[in-house]
């Protein structure tokens, strides 16, 4: 039976992967703290701290066809390549494509520049770094993934599904929206991701890709997220300036309007998936998704409170100054 480690498996991804794995036949361990949930039926779960000596003992004596490392932290990813290269067939390391230097060439691929990982409390040079460490730990027998946003039902981040329960939550009423007429949306479902992740480590497909879906005008996502909320109201646009003189952030977070980026970032939603496709990678029609992410943001409630974007209230209190300052 082929034997696979997840280095995490409790969150979002990670019980994806094992699910996924499972339903293959696969035997699945994950190697955890366990706080962010419990692994699918049918998976082991080996709870421990990575920062402890003692963390990887009841797995670096055993031989693993796969193992896939979903933490960017550089005290994990050392220490389970110190502690497990020699062991695994097959490695895979999610990255993500926020290691790039730049996010104004729409269309770039694989090769464009990276950061310089030289503060590695910072996201994207920590990813850079766990990167170049794989690749001198692993060889030929790596495999770097690099999502863009991923989405879908069970998100925690609120990026996406934002947009979705909003539009669901007001109904008939106004809605603030960034410029969107240079903008984009580019994303890949979980589901997806899953899934090309879990057929790559059974080929032992190595090298890098962007794991990315089609890009999306943001207004014709945005309308097609109004179909499927049935949304009858109306956008108001605030300009970029507007936005940032009244402290509303960009791309996620509290107090923001998700997906939204400045100008000269636009390349970020526009990155190039042709490997990605080529290799076997399907993308999820936008408006399965839409509805499976709405059909969850009902589940867990439309007005709880977010990691991501305005709450309605916040968004209201905008909207009435907004329209004061036009009419002034």
């Amino acid at each position: 039976m082929t034997r696979t480690l997840i280095l995490g498996g409790t969150a979002w991804l990670g019980r994806e992967l094992a699910k996924q794995l499972i339903a293959k036949g696969v035997e699945v361990t994950c190697l955890a703290r366990g706080e962010s949930g419990k692994v699918p039926n049918g998976a082991k779960l080996l709870q421990a701290d990575r920062r402890a000596p003692a963390a990887y003992d009841r797995v670096k004596d055993l031989d693993w066809d796969e193992v896939i490392e979903l933490s960017y932290e550089p005290e994990f990813v050392t220490g389970a390549l110190d502690n497990l290269a020699e062991r695994a067939k097959h490695w895979t390391l999610v990255s993500s494509v926020s290691v790039y230097a730049s996010n104004q060439e729409p269309g770039a691929g694989e090769y464009a520049s990276l950061v310089e990982p030289t503060d590695l409390e910072d996201y994207a040079q920590a990813k850079v770094a766990a990167e170049y460490a794989s690749t001198a730990a692993l060889g030929e027998r790596l495999l770097i993934a690099r999502p863009g946003l991923i989405v879908g039902p069970g998100d925690t981040s609120d990026r996406f599904s934002y947009w979705v329960s909003r539009l669901a939550l007001a109904g008939h009423e106004d809605v603030l929206v960034p410029d969107v007429s240079t903008r984009f949306v580019q994303f890949i479902d979980v589901r997806d991701l899953a899934s090309w992740l879990v057929k790559a480590g059974d080929q032992g497909l190595a090298g890098t890709f962007n794991v990315v879906g089609q890009e999306h005008q943001f207004a014709d996502f945005l309308q097609a997220v109004t179909l499927s909320a049935s949304y009858s109201g109306e956008f108001v646009t605030a300009t970029d300036q507007w936005l940032q003189e009244h402290d509303v952030k960009y791309w996620a977070g509290p107090y923001s309007l998700p997906l939204w980026l400045p100008n000269g970032e636009e390349g970020f939603a526009q990155r190039s998936s042709f490997r990605y496709v080529a290799s076997g990678g399907s993308i999820r029609p936008l408006n399965d998704t839409l509805g499976d992410v709405l059909s969850d943001e009902r589940t867990r409630g439309l007005e709880r409170t977010r990691r991501s974007g305005l709450s309605r209230t916040e968004e209201l209190a905008l909207l009435q100054q907004f329209r004061a300052e036009s009419s002034s």
